[in-house]
């Protein structure tokens, strides 16, 4: 199943496999359900009319996204090659523990075709292709979405501790293009792919797949609702084993196209 939401004259509306639900739906009342209480009312309500209007973002705006960090050998390298204190990326990759951080609350998260932005006071800034879970109530995984972590590789290569600032900020949180609704076997060996253009030129080209993930996603979760309640669910973007090189920064006008399985997210570059 694929949920997905669009933006109509009458406000957001949700869809089904491209069938609207009823106005009153929300993602958040969803989501208080268990699992299978879930796809049992989708089935019911999958019979409305055929979905149109632009795609937003496919959460609501009181939710959470967190994200998790140095999941990927990749992404370790990466955070060794930029940072002052590369020892601490190797600790944190080969710990019990995962990093674990919060990113973004839906209301400023940005959809599909949505601009994504580079900070003012950042010279180095990549995207980050990433999973993203969605997790119920119950602490539960449901789905997953495609995910761009846009960061600051210098502001966080600075000092560690400007983590918040190289990830948080206007524009740094894309997400789309709608929620593949499954069971937690199925998020197995996705493949992630990450396309960068700029002008007619193809400037960065990678893929890579969730096998290679150090941590598994019900782990990830784990350590997330350990603590934590989430009464309208959350979504957790379980870290990039995609990094563009270390002469690499996005530019404005770039357009940044990820595929996540069959789920696609394209946005362009503004400053």
């Amino acid at each position: 199943m694929l949920l997905t939401k669009h933006k109509t004259q009458s406000g957001a509306g949700w869809a089904i496999d491209g069938y609207f639900l009823p106005p009153s739906f929300t993602l958040g009342t969803l989501l208080e359900l268990s699992r299978h209480a879930m796809f049992e009312l989708l089935k019911k309500l999958s019979d409305g009319d055929p979905a149109s209007g632009a795609e937003a973002a496919p959460l609501d705006p009181q939710q959470e996204v967190w994200a998790a960090g140095v999941t990927y050998l990749r992404s370790r390298e990466a955070r060794r090659a930029e940072s002052t204190a590369a020892d601490m990326y190797d600790q944190v990759y080969e710990a019990a523990r995962p990093e674990l951080f919060f990113k973004s609350l839906g209301w400023r998260v940005v959809g599909n075709h949505m601009p994504i932005r580079i900070r003012a006071d950042s010279h180095w800034t990549v995207p980050e292709p990433e999973l993203v879970l969605v997790v119920n109530s119950r602490d539960e995984i449901v789905g997953y979405c495609a995910g761009d972590d846009v960061s600051s590789r210098d502001i966080e290569g600075e000092n560690p501790l400007y983590l918040p600032q190289a990830k948080t900020y206007n524009g740094s949180c894309a997400l789309g293009h709608g929620i593949w609704l499954c069971y937690p076997p199925e998020i197995k060996e996705i493949p992630i792919q990450l396309n960068i253009q700029r002008g007619d030129e193809t400037i960065f080209s990678g893929e890579t797949t969730t096998g290679t993930m150090k941590r598994t996603p019900s782990e990830l979760v784990g350590y997330l609702t350990r603590e934590t309640y989430f009464p309208q669910g959350v979504f957790l973007m379980t870290g990039t084993g995609l990094v563009p090189g270390n002469e690499f920064t996005l530019q404005p006008g770039d357009k940044v196209s990820i595929r996540v399985g069959e789920l696609m997210l394209e946005n362009p570059v503004e400053a």
